[in-house]
């Protein structure tokens, strides 16, 4: 009995270049086995695919459904190959990727140093920029976002939770008491970071508050520590805050507006497969902020 798939190979060939012999040349066989292939195809789907004249290669009807079959066969076939074969491969060759600074060197190039100490094949190029990069144009393979995603044609992982606190040391509310509503907010002194606008959320839906004060740095440690000194109040993610929380140096505050949880993802470009060192930095970059203890802390 013939192979369901013999002659399929052929036929797409035949399809795609519209003529025998460029089909063979590509396939590395002769013009009379693409012609034997395709004719038994046609026999056992009892139907014309192919319109045959002495200058070109026409599709029927049937051919032309068939052949977008046969292509996404084909493509499915060489993805499971490709992934069959990853499953061994070691990450090698040059990954490029991207963070934001603070986070990047805080939490991101320890990991990605150390996953390198594992696979000596492999190079990074890490560029930390708090641009949003267009990995396609700028070429690429991983970035590493914080908080909520904007760019649909990238496909994201799950890394991290992210949650946001507004906090104030104790010192800061026994002079300015503590705010109860979002309206309150504009009577207190916020510290402001990369940006003036903080996300909250009332009666179920977020809002985008515009925060006032007298002091203002794009710096997550330095919104910190002027926080802890009593200068204001902050909206920072947990990873800053948390041990503050645990030891009373600061207070969380009006927390049934605190936003859903946002995360730390990792993006790339859409692909159904993934190459070996994309893949395996991601899942360990996972791992590594799950160990970590500013993440422990939560």
């Amino acid at each position: 009995m013939s192979s369901r798939w013999e002659g399929i190979d052929e036929f797409v060939a035949v399809a795609e270049s519209g003529q025998f012999t460029a089909a063979a040349e590509r396939l590395g066989v002769s013009s009379s086995h693409i012609s034997r292939q395709i004719a038994r195809l046609e026999d056992r789907l009892q139907t014309r695919l192919l319109y045959r004249s002495t200058r070109k290669v026409t599709l029927s009807e049937a051919g032309q459904t068939f052949l977008q079959h046969c292509q996404r066969l084909q493509d499915g076939r060489e993805e499971a190959l490709r992934a069959i074969g990853d499953l061994t491969s070691e990450p090698k060759g040059l990954l490029r990727m991207t963070c934001a600074v603070a986070y990047g060197e805080r939490f991101i190039v320890p990991l990605v140093t150390r996953f390198m100490t594992l696979y000596p094949q492999l190079r990074v190029d890490i560029e930390l920029s708090n641009r949003t990069l267009d990995l396609v144009h700028e070429g690429m393979d991983l970035a590493i976002r914080l908080g909520r995603l904007q760019d649909s044609r990238l496909i994201a992982s799950r890394l991290a939770a992210r949650r946001m606190y507004v906090c104030a040391s104790p010192a800061y509310l026994e002079r300015y008491g503590r705010p109860h509503s979002l309206s309150e907010l504009v009577r207190h002194n916020c510290l402001i970071g990369s940006s003036d606008i903080w996300t909250l959320q009332q009666d179920g839906r977020e809002h985008g508050l515009r925060v006032q004060g007298n002091w203002r740095c794009n710096s997550g440690q330095a919104v910190l520590d002027a926080a802890l000194q009593g200068i204001g109040l902050c909206q920072l993610p947990d990873y800053y805050v948390l041990e503050h929380l645990k030891t009373g140096s600061l207070v969380s505050l009006l927390e049934a507006q605190q936003p859903p949880n946002t995360a730390v993802w990792a993006l790339y470009p859409q692909q159904r497969h993934l190459s070996p060192k994309v893949r395996k930095l991601v899942d360990y970059l996972r791992e590594g902020l799950a160990r970590l203890p500013e993440y422990r802390a939560g």
